[in-house]
């Protein structure tokens, strides 16, 4: 469901069209279960994905994202996307990923 979703009803991007399928890449992430973490310390982007909860609200960002090269960044962009207010104080859970590729489907 949530592939078709972000196939068809992203806001950022036009819906994919059924002639476009056999031309993209195809990916998914299998999230580990995730782990409570004491501090920000706990992370790294490049290896963890981070979820963070406050305000009744959930925030999240997957481990090595091009240009995410520092914590503070990774903690920055997952609490914007949560509509988190910067300052504010959060539970930490990191997780990793296991990621597949196909550059088609047959």
């Amino acid at each position: 469901m949530n592939a078709i979703a972000a196939a068809t009803e992203d806001p950022r991007f036009l819906p994919i069209k059924a002639d476009e399928l056999a031309h993209l890449l195809y990916e998914v992430d299998i999230l580990t279960p995730l782990e409570p973490i004491a501090s920000e310390e706990e992370l790294d982007p490049q290896r963890y994905g981070v979820l963070i909860e406050a305000l009744g609200r959930r925030g999240l960002l997957l481990p090595a994202l091009e240009r995410v090269t520092t914590v503070a960044e990774q903690v920055a962009i997952a609490k914007r996307k949560a509509g988190i207010p910067e300052d504010s104080p959060v539970h930490l859970f990191r997780f990793e990923v296991e990621r597949f590729r196909e550059s088609r489907i047959e």
